[in-house]
């Protein structure tokens, strides 16, 4: 049964998280529109254009088709289900509905069971959902924030923070009211922000900003708190640093990508710090009995 509700939960959180990413690129365009002289009607961007005058606030907006702008009902909001039976176009203009959709709201579903399955240790007590819930909550934003930097290469503020503050809340709650030796716990948990943002600032500022930008500072203290682990967040890293190779490498051998090509490492470390949190130790373990 608890799969099926984190399958469902899954496909919610995965339909707010394309709402999310939309509405916030098109609450952006907007504020650049709004620097452009006053006789000038053309934007940055053309599809803000038919969005003006619309609600784009992330709670209170009103879905709409990315071609269009109809106003989309309940029953065309369905995650997966509506994406499905309307074949993967717009019931109003005809026009394809991009396949982020249906992939984000599945990929979301199976991070929820993925991470339920391998959670370190299980989850047994309520302790262990804390940290769970904590996981998934924050994972909402990660996601986003993966999606919303390959697009356009930027770590938006109006997630970052959001998901630090759901992430240092629930440590918090854990560490006060369920971890044996507090002290250790809360060092081990600073030593990690400071391994998983400390390294990138020291980058940013060393490079001026111009090797990485500072939401992978801001990044780093949202994985480094979910990790809590110094050794964790070591490793992240450099999951994270194999991952941008393999991906990376291929494109700059065949001339798709140019060494001074700007490329969002924030992907790689959200899907390290994915990794790592579910099988960083299993790794750990592998590796210490490969030593002994």
């Amino acid at each position: 049964m608890i799969f099926v509700v984190l399958a469902f939960l899954g496909l919610a959180a995965g339909s707010f998280v394309n709402a999310l990413v939309w509405r916030l690129r098109q609450q952006e365009l907007k504020a650049e529109s709004l620097k452009l002289k006053a006789g000038k009607k053309e934007l940055l961007a053309g599809d803000f254009q038919l969005s003006a005058g619309k609600d784009l606030s992330i709670f209170t907006g009103r879905s709409q088709c990315p071609h269009c702008r109809h106003t989309l009902t309940w029953h065309e909001l369905i995650p997966l289900l509506s994406w499905l039976l309307l074949r993967g176009h717009c019931r109003y203009c005809g026009k394809p509905i991009s396949w982020q959709y249906p992939i984000v709201e599945l990929a979301t579903a199976a991070v929820f069971l993925v991470s339920y399955s391998f959670w370190p240790g299980g989850v047994f007590g309520v302790g262990d959902w804390v940290l769970l819930i904590t996981w998934l909550a924050a994972s909402v934003g990660l996601i986003a924030l993966l999606i919303y930097d390959l697009k356009w290469m930027l770590l938006p503020n109006k997630i970052l923070f959001p998901a630090l503050f759901v992430a240092v809340a629930g440590r918090l709650i854990y560490l006060l009211s369920f971890e044996p030796d507090k002290a250790q716990a809360a060092a081990a948990w600073a030593l990690s922000v400071a391994v998983a943002s400390g390294l990138f600032w020291l980058i940013f500022t060393v490079s001026a900003g111009k090797w990485i930008g500072y939401g992978d500072v801001r990044l780093g203290l949202i994985t480094g708190t979910i990790l809590a682990d110094p050794v964790l967040s070591l490793l992240m890293i450099f999951v994270a640093s194999v991952l941008g190779t393999l991906v990376t490498l291929p494109a700059l051998t065949t001339g798709r990508k140019h060494i001074d090509s700007h490329i969002p490492f924030g992907p790689f470390l959200i899907t390290a710090t994915t990794i790592v949190l579910l099988l960083g130790q299993t790794f750990i373990d592998f590796y210490n009995r490969l030593l002994e």
